[in-house]
């Protein structure tokens, strides 16, 4: 079986619902566009939830649904008007000739994918491969058919067309969504396509007494800078509505801790006050007894060039208890971690508060969490907030696992050096990996504090090379602390094994480097944090230790992880020095290292790994179609059950989306 067949294990439920039982066949890789697997989630469990749990689900479902359209709109200001004309393309012009609505609907799971026209990873502009008359006669087809376009006063489908064209055909219009590095002379914000500032430079901000970082979109409105708060009467206010609407009928079944979050987010989203905002991140981290959570409202910052401006996302989720016992050992010794991080004694918290984990299930998400979801989650972000009252991690159970049913075998032996490191990530990498991503999001996100004498947060000392050094920081902890004895005596990893699981790991986040630049098929630079990170860890250890080579064979290049123990080493010396950049807020040296070893790579070998994938048939990424709900009425209209069914139909899902994204 090949990479783009499909792939199926082996389950005791049935695919298409969670009742039934018997076994079946389970679809995790449902297809291919372009390079990118689309995989189903599944979220086993969910009939086990009482039914005041499984009503609480649905209105958060609602809730999260309901703000899909503010992410769309923060990436790009053209995106709801796109989105809208491909729907209408794809579900009322069945008469287009076959190659025209074949790319059309090719085009259009790309766009639902990456929530607009740039590559979720690269942050690059992908482009729709018919000609301008093609698409023109698209949408007049749609037109025809009925479809409800986002026309102008007096504006014909044609000229609707048209006005979209040069978003559509043209690479130089609006070319990177968030271009941290632009080059000499050249402003961040300028040069970035999002829509979090209008005619805004960052010299523009050097005076500017900005009240609402977070949540909201900056203008320059005749040389005067206004802030369009995300509120209540604000910006998105409709959008917004509906969330709080949803919100507050969650509350009824609800359990105390989490109504008085929910009762804290609505209050939020009504005033946008920071204030407000804490609160919220407050009462959200001290519950910690629900089984049913929701992440919803504007929270990771890495779509702003500047690391200050959150983006809208939303995610439900129930907790896996069998899974969560593994974690919460981790949350347990927090401390202990804190107390043997290798960095300055002034760097470390003396007292540990608030650090919480669970293994979760995911029911939806939306916005910046999906179509594209992260594996493990720690919020909230605010570093005061951490240190005074701790944070919460998350693992995506079942993302986690989707993710492994679906990803091929070659894409762990083509990169290996030899049989020995294949077999090793064949055996160990799916659990080494899952493990280093909770070291990563328990343990990492959570440690460390700022220097006694800097009283700004790091995102505004930082600016721009924040989100990459914070994700460096989490994962050099987690690199670090994989070895230690410790993991084996919680009980997280078999003693028989823990060399070798380590190892699995050390190499696989070597050559992860190499593999990652199947993602970024132009250009030669990294944008996206994350893989920005990894980069600089593993050009930080091949130029300053003897842990890492660079090898040849057969006209391939691989990168080699030679000695773990001298790997591990400058893992710790690396760390001190990007938790001392963190805690005193040190720019210069975290531009320094993330321009050095982070940002830039060979586009030659760019294009040796991207043949070889290609030549394998390869994804360069994944995204996931999520589990649907579904209430069961009585007469009066009361919710008397709520059902999970899983699509396996990217397309199906994404049109039910939108239209519930308007109840």
């Amino acid at each position: 079986m090949n990479w783009h067949e499909e792939r199926a294990a082996k389950v005791g439920s049935k695919s298409g619902s969670e009742s039934g039982g018997g076994d079946t066949v389970r679809r995790y890789l449902l297809e291919h566009v372009d390079d990118v697997a689309v995989v189903q989630i599944y979220a086993d469990g969910f009939s086990s939830l009482s039914l005041r749990e499984k009503q609480l689900t649905w209105h958060l479902y609602l809730a999260a649904l309901a703000g899909r359209d503010i992410y769309y709109d923060q990436r790009y200001a053209h995106n709801l008007e796109i989105r809208a004309v491909l729907e209408g393309i794809v579900t009322h012009a069945q008469a287009l000739p076959p190659e025209v609505g074949a790319e059309v609907r090719r085009y259009t799971k790309l766009f639902w994918i990456n929530s607009g026209p740039y590559n979720g990873i690269t942050a690059r502009k992908s482009l729709l491969r018919i000609d301008a008359d093609a698409w023109s006669r698209a949408v007049e087809a749609a037109a025809a058919g009925g479809a409800p376009l986002p026309l102008l006063p007096g504006e014909s489908p044609r000229d609707l067309a048209q006005r979209l064209a040069p978003v559509l055909f043209d690479a130089s219009i609006d070319p990177v969504l968030t271009n941290k590095s632009p080059g000499p002379g050249r402003d961040i914000l300028r040069e970035s396509a999002n829509n979090l500032y209008v005619g805004v430079s960052m010299d523009d901000l050097e005076a500017f007494d900005e009240r609402h970082g977070l949540n909201s979109r900056l203008v320059n409105d005749g040389g005067r800078l206004v802030e369009e708060v995300y509120r209540v009467g604000g910006r998105y206010d409709r959008e917004i509505r509906r969330i709080v609407g949803h919100l507050e009928d969650a509350i009824a079944f609800a359990p105390p801790a989490t109504a008085e979050a929910l009762g804290a987010l609505v209050r939020f989203y009504t005033t946008g006050e920071d204030a407000d905002r804490v609160a919220y991140d407050i009462a959200w981290v001290r519950d910690q007894t629900g089984t049913v959570d929701t992440i919803n409202g504007f929270i990771e910052v890495y779509l702003d060039p500047r690391g200050t401006k959150g983006a809208w996302e939303a995610m439900v989720c129930y907790v896996n208890h069998e899974r969560t016992r593994r974690i919460e050992a981790l949350a347990a010794h927090a401390q202990w971690f804190e107390d043997h991080a290798p960095w300055r004694d002034d760097f470390r918290k003396p007292k540990v508060l608030g650090v919480t984990a669970k293994a979760i299930e995911v029911l939806v998400e939306t916005g910046d969490s999906g179509p594209l979801t992260p594996v493990g989650i720690n919020l909230p972000n605010d570093q005061a907030i951490r240190e005074r009252f701790g944070s919460k991690s998350v693992s995506l159970v079942n993302v986690n696992e989707a993710y492994e049913r679906s990803t091929p075998e070659a894409m762990r032996t083509e990169f290996s050096w030899d049989a020995a490191e294949a077999a090793r990530a064949i055996r160990w990498g799916g659990f080494s990996r899952e493990l280093t991503t909770e070291l990563h999001e328990v343990i990492g996100h959570g440690s460390g504090r700022m220097a006694a004498h800097v009283a700004q947060p790091p995102h505004e000392l930082l600016k721009e090379q924040y989100s990459a050094i914070e994700e460096t920081r989490a994962d050099l902890v987690a690199l670090y602390f994989l070895p230690d004895p410790k993991l084996v005596e919680l009980g997280l990893m078999p003693a028989e094994s823990a060399a070798e699981i380590v190892r699995a790991e050390f190499e696989q986040f070597t050559r992860g480097v190499l593999v990652q630049l199947r993602r970024v098929r132009e250009g030669s630079q990294l944008e996206e944090d994350h893989m920005r990170n990894r980069q600089l860890i593993v050009n930080w250890l091949a130029a300053n230790t003897s842990a890492i080579e660079v090898r040849e064979r057969d006209g391939k290049t691989y990168y080699v992880m030679t000695d773990a123990r001298a790997f591990h080493d400058g893992v710790g010396v690396l760390l001190a020095e990007v938790q001392r950049i963190k805690a005193e807020g040190d720019y210069p040296a975290a531009r320094a290292l993330t321009e050095s070893y982070g940002v830039h790579f060979d586009p030659a070998l760019r294009d040796e790994v991207v043949a070889r994938v290609d030549a394998l048939r390869l994804p360069s990424y994944s995204a996931f179609v999520m589990p649907r709900l579904s209430p069961v009425r009585d007469e009066a209209g009361a919710i008397q059950d709520v059902e999970v069914s899983y699509p396996c139909d990217l397309e199906a899902q994404m049109l039910e989306y939108s239209a519930l994204a308007r109840r």
